[in-house]
Order: C-alpha cells, then structure tokens, then sequence
C-alpha cells in the first residue's frame, strides 16, 4: 500500500495543472459521440484526484471509467494548460492493477507471452496456421475474416487475419552495415507490422536498401509495450521497454526507424516518461534510444530524395485519401511526411473531412467497446467514402485493422495501405526494386 501512495503522490504535480476549463471535451472522440462528462478528460482527472479513497470504495468502478478511453492523446494535444493526459491515465491504470490485479487472461497474456518474446512469436505461428478453422474469409478489398462461431458481435467483426509467414519468421535478422556508406538504420518492426501486415516490413527494407540505407534488424524483437501498460501492467511494460533497449542500444546506427505510428509514440514519449521515476541508467538508454527514433516517412522525406526516383512518365495520378494517425500527429507532429511520400509515389492526394480525428481503435478499447469504437470508426469510413478514392492510407496498423472492418461493413471497394507500401509499389512498377 505504501507503494501505491508514492505512485498516487507521483501524480499529483501533473494533476495540479488541470484548470478544468473543459477543452478537452472539444477534442475527445468519446465525448462527441457519448456527451458522458465521465469520459471526457476533465472527468477521468477529478476521479483520479481521489483515486486513493475511491479505490477502496469502489475500486472496479474507478477501473471501469479509466478504461474507457482510447488513449487517443486528443485531449492533452488540445489542452491549453498542457496537462500530459496520456502519461496520467496510464500511470493510474498501473496503480488501479496494482490494487485489483490483472485479470488471469491478461496476466497469462502479459506475463507469460508478451514478456517472452520467442514464446510469443512462436504462439502466434501456430496461431496463424490454426485460424483458418475459426474464421471465415470474406468477399471484400480489405482481405478481411469474420468469424465462423461465437457471438453475434464476433461474426460480424471484420478481423484482417494473421499472416501465415510472419516478417521475423521470413527474414530472421539482417545486418547490412558492414562497409557502407549510407545512413545507418535500425528498424523496430512492431507485432502487427510483423504477424499481419508483413508487407509493410517488407517495404520497408526495400526502400531502405533501394536509397543505400546500411539496415540493421535484430531478431526475437519485443512488444514496444502499449498493450501492456495499457491494461496497468507496468511490470510487463518495463521488462519489454529492457529486452528491447538491450536489443538497440549498444549498436551503431544514426536512427531507429519504425513504421507504427503508435510504437513510434510510445518509444519516443511512454518509454521516457513511464520509467523516469525508476532505474536512472536505464533511463539514460532509453532517453538516449528515443531521441534517435523517428517514423520511416519523416526518415525518407528528410534523408531521401523521393520526387527523382519515380518518373513523370509512369505516374499513375491515382486518388489518395490519407488519415492521420492520433499517435502520429497529436503526439509526435508528423503529418506533412506521408503525405510527401505518397505524392512523391505519383499520386493526388484528396483530403478527407476530418482527416484527424480519432479513428475509433484505441487497442484494447476496441474489444472492450467494440460498439462505441464501431460507432467512432463508421464516421471515419463514410468521410473516406466521400472523397472517391480506391485508396486510403494511414501510418499506423491498428488504424488499419479499424479502417478495414469499417470499410468491409460498409462493403466499399477501397483498399487499405501503408504510404511506405505505396512508395514501394511505384518504385516496383518502375523496376527499381522486385515486387514484394
């Protein structure tokens, strides 16, 4: 309990900072759709100052509202007092978990897969080898499944099944420094990016190496985290964020890449802020890892020369809607960088309304919620419709995941794709690189 009153008395510097003035129901995509002052920040935050006396009273309804939000950072990325939202919930969740405990399906998930990364990889190949006996493979553009027994809501959820080959089992560790003279990249892969959409690693790789990139990828890379900490389990968390900084830090490279808007987020903002009251040298590695780290389309808008490599001739001016990821924009401010490498692919892109606002995923919320996430997510899907075009992008996978079910609801033709992807198919098309 005494631990749990020093995490408490942690948070109450940040928490002083919120005026309450109410900004942030403007900006929560939870709010707009529920108008529930409890799931707005300014609501969450009241609950929190009391969270010690409340978490004895009612210490499942405390975790009930702190649950619910997407961890969008919508409303510290509009709050004019510049109350760290995020790192506020999560450090709450933690202490909620540390009082109740972790649910057993979590904590064998977390502590017993997530935590053991060739455990967890290894699960997730037989796991794709199996599913094709529990889901059933839909007629749509988006590649999507539903499953075949369950609960209505389960047979109707458009899931984008795992891939067969995941990118770790595909290529296991590369290492093309030696004796290069290109920017050194290390490239953090991310679980989806690996188990279901490989072809964005692969993509990667190839524009990487296409530009002369020396590329170092490690094998048996961890989880950056976020499922982790997101259910209050800081010790799993801080186990990946060490497997991971072990993995990383004692190499040479100029930057570490990632193709996940929110793995990036969470290793350049979480990783420094969530472990600063802990292990200061290994806060010093990961401060150090995070100021390195950057997203693959501000690395190839500001390191590459993108527009020379694809000629006028073979432009196909296709339509391109992008949506922002939340993780992306809000946190990090990257949002000019994929829009650039999608025009330097030889594409219109054709903003979407609203192109920023939260798509609804908000990982686990997604599960626990899925009729408010869905709810978010169609709004999202109809503004894609609008603009006409076969193709919406976005850099992050979970916003994939999302899109594609709201789109494959909706039964609308367009396809889903990274910007990197998109870049990688241009340059193939010209037969600069190999069709991946």
């Amino acid at each position: 309990m005494q631990e749990l009153a020093r995490d408490v008395r942690q948070l109450e510097d940040q928490l002083a900072v919120c005026t309450r003035c109410g900004m942030c129901q403007a900006n929560c995509p939870l709010f707009a759709l529920t108008r529930n002052e409890a799931d707005v920040s300014r609501g969450k935050l009241v609950l929190i100052t009391g969270l010690i006396d409340q978490m004895f009273d009612d210490a499942v309804g405390v975790n009930e509202r702190l649950q619910r939000c997407l961890l969008c950072g919508s409303c510290a990325h509009g709050c004019p007092s510049g109350v760290n939202t995020l790192e506020i919930f999560l450090k709450a969740r933690a202490i909620i978990a540390q009082y109740l405990g972790l649910p057993i399906l979590k904590k064998i998930l977390f502590k017993r897969l997530l935590s053991r990364p060739e455990t967890f990889n290894g699960l997730m190949g037989m796991v794709a080898s199996f599913q094709k006996f529990f889901l059933k493979k839909e007629q749509n553009f988006q590649g999507t499944s539903c499953a075949r027994i369950g609960s209505h809501l389960l047979r109707h959820r458009h899931m984008v099944p795992l891939k067969q080959t995941s990118f770790n089992r595909t290529l296991g560790s590369l290492d093309s420094r030696v004796g290069g003279k290109g920017v050194k990249v290390a490239f953090f892969v991310g679980c989806l990016i690996d188990k279901v959409f490989p072809n964005i690693a692969h993509s990667v790789v190839d524009v990487l190496t296409h530009f002369n990139a020396q590329v170092f990828i490690p094998s048996s890379q961890g989880c950056c985290g976020i499922p982790a900490i997101s259910s209050g389990d800081f010790k799993t968390f801080e186990t990946l964020v060490k497997i991971n900084v072990d993995l990383f830090s004692k190499q040479r490279f100029d930057y570490l890449v990632t193709a996940c808007a929110t793995c990036s987020s969470t290793i350049i903002k979480l990783w420094p802020s969530l472990l600063k009251h802990g292990d200061k040298q290994l806060l010093r590695r990961v401060e150090a890892l995070a100021e390195r780290t950057v997203d693959i389309s501000w690395l190839m808008e500001k390191r590459f020369d993108l527009f020379s490599e694809i000629s006028s001739s073979e432009k196909e001016q296709k339509c391109v809607t992008y949506h922002d990821p939340c993780h992306l924009k809000k946190s990090l401010g990257v949002f000019n960088e994929p829009r650039q490498v999608i025009f330097a692919s030889g594409n219109q892109i054709k903003e979407m309304k609203a192109c920023d606002t939260c798509c609804g995923m908000g990982g686990s919320f997604n599960f626990a919620h899925y009729d408010m996430s869905t709810q978010i997510g169609l709004e999202k899907a109809r503004n894609i419709v609008d603009t006409g075009c076969p193709t919406v992008a976005t850099s992050c996978p979970a916003c994939m995941l999302q899109i594609c079910d709201m789109l494959a609801k909706l039964k609308h033709p367009a396809s889903v794709k990274h910007p990197v992807e998109i870049y990688a198919r241009a340059l193939a098309a010209e037969g600069k690189i190999s069709e991946s």
